[in-house]
């Protein structure tokens, strides 16, 4: 094994699990959701002085007033916000959630490994629609919604990875996510890149997203196997096989899984198609062309 337990002091240890037992009694409770995140984030980036005194009534400098009020998450936009077929009731938590998990990330405490981890792991009971035992989940981790992912048991998450559930994600047990890995649930049309599709991706247990890897939407990565450093996975991932490459292809069986994988030139089935999600738009819905393009193709000559 390459790790060794680490623990804190016992006076950190303390501190730290007083603290995450207290933001996860009041999260679990009636309290409103975003006064909880309000006020959690007014003390971790130690700037209560300043929120009562500007809450009474006090002047602040128009700075002053802008950090103050960021601290509530309704004084805020995700880019998820905008998109047209979320689910309002759901996306309405965890817009609060998502934005004490990302303001966490900026405070120093997000560097103290053990207190980050947990805290991570404990605002994923809130956040995500599943999560299982012994997760860890590192620094600069992102999502599109939260609510529309599933994590097994002892699943790692490393740095500045994008998990997108704006289709479904669904993670198995003991999965290792390295560091810059993308793994989508949505893709673009190829002539009109506002018009979305929305899948369901899998990644089955026990596998491995090596560096700067990327999984299109709606793929299958099939349990036990490895994608390569930033290979970009296109289609279905056979169970135990190593894929490489842009697009990644099979290179290679996993040593002792020869029985049990499908032949290394064999004709891997893709499933991705049968993993579209339909939606329906609210009938009152905006819409606003961002690009404001004439998409049809020039006149023939």
């Amino acid at each position: 094994m390459t790790k060794r337990h680490v623990s804190l002091p016992a006076d950190a240890e303390d501190g730290l699990g007083a603290f995450i037992e207290e933001v996860d009694s009041r999260l679990s409770g009636e309290e409103d959701t975003c006064a909880v995140v309000e006020d959690v984030l007014v003390d971790l980036h130690g700037d209560r002085r300043a929120y009562e005194r500007w809450q009474a009534g006090a002047d602040v400098s128009a700075a002053e007033r802008v950090r103050l009020q960021g601290y509530d998450p309704c004084n805020a936009t995700l880019e998820s916000e905008y998109y047209a077929e979320k689910d309002e009731e759901a996306f309405e938590r965890s817009k609060h959630l998502q934005w004490l998990w990302r303001q966490f990330d900026a405070t120093p405490m997000a560097d103290n490994v053990e207190f980050a981890l947990r805290f991570r792991r404990m605002l994923a009971d809130h956040l995500f629609a599943e999560c299982g035992d012994g997760c860890r989940f590192f620094k600069g981790i992102t999502f599109t919604y939260g609510h529309n992912i599933s994590v097994g048991d002892n699943v790692v998450v490393h740095d500045e990875v994008h998990l997108d559930d704006r289709g479904t994600l669904s993670i198995g047990d003991r999965v290792s996510v390295s560091d810059g890995v993308h793994v989508y649930s949505h893709d673009h049309d190829i002539v009109d890149q506002t018009e979305v599709d929305n899948y369901r991706t899998i990644v089955e247990d026990d596998v491995r997203i090596t560096f700067d890897a990327m999984i299109r939407a709606g793929c299958r990565v099939g349990e036990n196997s490895i994608v390569g450093a930033r290979s970009v996975v296109q289609s279905d991932v056979p169970a135990h096989h190593v894929v490489v490459g842009q697009p990644a292809t099979s290179v290679r069986i996993k040593p002792g899984w020869e029985d049990a994988a499908e032949p290394l030139d064999g004709d891997h089935p893709d499933g991705r198609a049968g993993r579209r999600l339909e939606y329906d738009l609210p009938e009152d819905l905006e819409q606003f062309d961002e690009f404001q393009r004439d998409l049809r193709p020039p006149a023939g000559r």
